[in-house]
């Protein structure tokens, strides 16, 4: 595996500080971690996006969430065909293994893959329409919620369809029979939020209102 290289210098030297330090500062804890496993609180799926940092917007400490990173914060609908469904997976691990009691769908501001969806789903981006395109088929999973927004404003859609993305995942987390049976019986809440990058709002979905409410 010639193709393999070595770490860049400066992701080096940020493990040596934080072993230096965080770890060095807390090692007991690492350790317990280690020994007696994971006990998360919550899952949260969120965007691939540099930019969301969901440990640092909930102040979260190692062992405390469950995160899954996906384009555009997205859960596929249920389905047993045999294939590869990685946040399917994720979502079966986290609430039939690990019992969380939560699941959060982290939605955000200026995401490129809800605006790619956007551009494909109005016709201006035939690239994301090949079959070739993994991303235009995880986008797929997003037509839903074009369809719900299309006919606003143009300038509007780009921000409604980030929210949209949230509740498309939401609704399609309820297709999951486990999802669903924990939601029943009470041991399971889903929560859907968007965070606005630029000024660090947070708005949760409100179903007596049905929109999303700065916190």
């Amino acid at each position: 595996m010639q193709y393999v290289k070595h770490l860049p210098t400066y992701m080096v030297q940020r493990y040596l500080g934080w072993k230096a330090t965080t770890y060095t500062e807390n090692k007991a804890w690492y350790r317990r971690l280690a020994d007696e496993g994971q006990r998360p609180r919550a899952m949260i799926i969120s965007c691939c996006d540099s930019r969301v940092h969901v440990t640092s917007i909930f102040g979260a400490d190692q062992g405390e969430f469950f995160i899954h990173r996906n384009i555009a914060n997205l859960v596929p609908p249920f389905t047993q065909d045999g294939d590869h469904h990685g946040t399917s997976a994720a979502v079966e691990y986290a609430v039939s293994a690990l019992k969380v009691a939560h699941v959060v769908v982290l939605g955000h501001s200026n995401c490129g893959g809800i605006k790619g969806c956007h551009d494909m789903c109005a016709g201006l981006a035939p690239e994301l329409e090949e079959k070739s395109s993994f991303v235009g088929r995880w986008m797929n999973i997003m037509r839903p919620g074009y369809d719900r927004i299309s006919s606003l404003p143009e300038a509007d859609r780009t921000r409604a369809l980030e929210k949209e993305a949230v509740l498309v995942s939401l609704e399609n987390l309820m297709s999951f029979p486990f999802v669903q049976s924990a939601v029943e019986d009470g041991s399971l809440t889903l929560h859907g939020l968007w965070n606005d990058i630029g000024d660090g709002s947070l708005h949760q979905y409100d179903t007596a209102t049905k929109s999303f409410i700065a916190i």
